[in-house]
C-alpha cells in the first residue's frame, strides 16, 4: 500500500491481526521517525496496534530535513489558518487510505501529535464525520477557535498535556482549549507536567498510553 503522505509503519509483532491503529503527528521541522519513538514503548502494551507515523506534506522551511504541517515563517493568523487546512485535507485522504488498508472505523483509531501535530489532532477530532477514539495532543493549542467551532462536526474525546515550562508553545493554552472543549461539549481530560519544557518525557508518554489503554479497551 502506497499512502499518500510518506510514512513510517510499525506493525504488530508476529504478524497478529490489526484491532486498533494510533496516527502520530510529528512537531515543526520534525519527521515521522521522530515521533515513531513513542512506540517503542507504546506498542508493547497496546497489542494489535498498528502504528503510522507520516511526515508532514511539505518541506520545513527553516529545517530543509524535516517536515511541517503549515507554515510558520509568516506571521499570519490567516495564513497560518489556510496552510493548515491544507494539511488537513492531506491527513484525512491519509486517514481514509489508513482505513481501507487495514479495514478499520474511526472508533478504532487514536490520533496523537506534539506541538504542531498535537493542533491537527485537535482539528482532525473535531471536523470528522464521527468520533475517533480518542485524540491525545502534547504541547499544543487550538490554532483558530472562531474557525473551529464554525466547522465542528463531531467531539471526539482528548487528553491534552503539556510542560508548565515550555517556552514555545505556552502552558497557558493547555488552559484555553480545556476552557474552549468544555464549552463546546467536548469530553477533554489534561495534565500539566512539572519542570517540563517543549518535549514529551517519559511521564507524559507514560499517561498518554494509559489513557489510549482505556480508550481501546485494552
Amino acid at each position: 500500500m502506497t499512502f499518500c503522505l510518506t510514512t513510517t509503519v510499525i506493525k504488530p509483532e508476529n504478524n497478529i491481526s490489526i484491532k486498533h491503529a494510533v496516527i502520530l503527528l510529528h512537531g515543526y521541522g520534525g519527521d515521522g521517525k521522530d515521533i515513531s519513538m513513542l512506540s517503542l514503548n507504546w506498542k508493547r502494551f497496546l497489542p494489535n496496534t498498528i502504528f503510522l507515523c507520516p511526515n508532514g506534506h511539505e518541506k520545513c522551511e527553516i529545517n530543509p530535513t524535516g517536515y511541517q504541517w503549515f507554515d510558520l515563517t509568516r506571521d499570519d493568523p490567516e495564513y497560518i489558518l489556510e496552510q493548515s487546512k491544507k494539511a488537513e485535507i492531506k491527513l484525512k485522504q491519509f486517514i481514509e487510505e489508513v482505513k481501507n488498508e487495514y479495514d478499520l472505523k474511526n472508533s478504532q483509531i487514536c490520533i496523537s501529535g506534539f506541538s504542531q501535530g498535537c493542533m491537527m489532532s485537535i482539528n482532525l477530532g473535531l471536523t470528522s464525520s464521527e468520533n475517533y477514539s480518542c485524540i491525545v495532543g502534547f504541547s499544543g493549542k487550538v490554532m483558530n477557535s472562531k474557525d473551529l467551532i464554525n466547522r465542528k462536526t463531531s467531539s471526539t474525546k482528548m487528553f491534552l498535556i503539556h510542560g508548565d515550562k515550555d517556552a514555545i508553545v505556552s502552558p497557558t493554552f493547555l488552559l484555553e482549549a480545556k476552557d474552549f472543549l468544555i464549552r463546546n461539549d467536548v469530553e477533554v481530560d489534561t495534565k500539566m507536567i512539572k519542570n517540563c519544557e517543549h518535549h514529551i518525557p517519559v511521564e507524559a508518554s507514560s499517561t498518554a498510553l494509559n489513557y489510549i489503554k482505556n480508550n481501546f479497551q485494552i
